[in-house]
């Protein structure tokens, strides 16, 4: 069986299987940490053949909802999505109570967060990130490199960068802990107090490294974040550049419907 029909087009078997097996997933029948049944086994279960199997196994992959183990198979991942809060997560008050935003989402979700810094140095501003910043191309600027994890799990990665003229004077963002509320704390200690953050996103699969940083299985989806750091004077004093796995974010936004 090649396609079957739906409605006024035919829909390819592989996506049926796929479909089912990302249901049984979602319904429980498959639970975190169980195996999805081999190819041989589905191939006996569904009348088809390998090569229909494994593609099926490509679609289900890319929802994010299984992990590939070399030489065992697909397991169910136990990775409940962390929700992201636009309207919260960059409060003034999570700064003063110490905690920066990938901190105070976690615990608002229940989740153990871990943080480690993989650079903390000076860099060249690509020029992307120069044109955000509003510095040359090549300008030397900190970057600060870091790798989230939650209940011990990697979620993300996120790469900083300052202008050095912004930076060069406040000791602790060369630290690996800049302290409590992280380092739009210390800006806004150093009198950069900050009027908006601005965020792009764009969904799109991982790549072999990115894959294998954040343990997703290869052409995983991802979410690719960049956020400017705006100040009350209009400057952009930070731009980050994050990369999350998708299964474990949920993008919830308040957006006034006044002027």
């Amino acid at each position: 069986m090649g396609t079957a029909v739906g409605g006024d087009r035919a829909v390819p078997r592989y996506v049926q299987i796929a479909e089912e097996i990302v249901q049984q997933i979602r319904a429980g029948v498959l639970k975190p940490g169980d195996m999805v049944p081999s190819e041989s086994e589905l191939v006996d279960r569904y009348g088809v053949s390998g090569g229909t199997i494994r593609k099926a196994m490509v679609e289900v992959r890319a929802s994010g909802l299984v992990e590939t183990r070399h030489g065992k198979g697909s397991l169910v991942k136990a990775r409940p999505p962390v929700r992201h809060r636009s309207s919260d997560r960059f409060r003034r008050s999570h700064r003063k109570g110490g905690k920066a935003a990938y901190l105070a989402e976690s615990e608002q979700a229940g989740a153990t967060a871990k943080v480690s810094v993989l650079f903390i140095g000076p860099a060249d501003a690509p020029a992307d990130i120069a044109e955000r910043l509003g510095v040359d191309p090549g300008a030397k600027v900190l970057a600060r490199r870091r790798l989230y994890f939650r209940n011990g799990t990697p979620v993300e990665t996120a790469t900083s960068y300052l202008p050095w003229g912004v930076v060069k004077d406040i000791p602790e963002l060369f630290s690996e802990n800049p302290g409590p509320g992280g380092i739009y704390a210390r800006l806004e200690d150093d009198g950069h107090v900050f009027a908006e953050f601005v965020e792009t996103l764009q969904a799109r699969p991982a790549s072999k490294a990115e894959s294998s940083e954040l343990a997703l299985s290869p052409g995983a989806p991802v979410i690719h974040l960049i956020r400017n750091a705006v100040t009350d004077e209009g400057r952009v004093v930070e731009v980050c550049d994050t990369l999350m796995a998708a299964d474990q974010f949920v993008f919830s936004y308040r957006i006034p419907a006044t002027d």
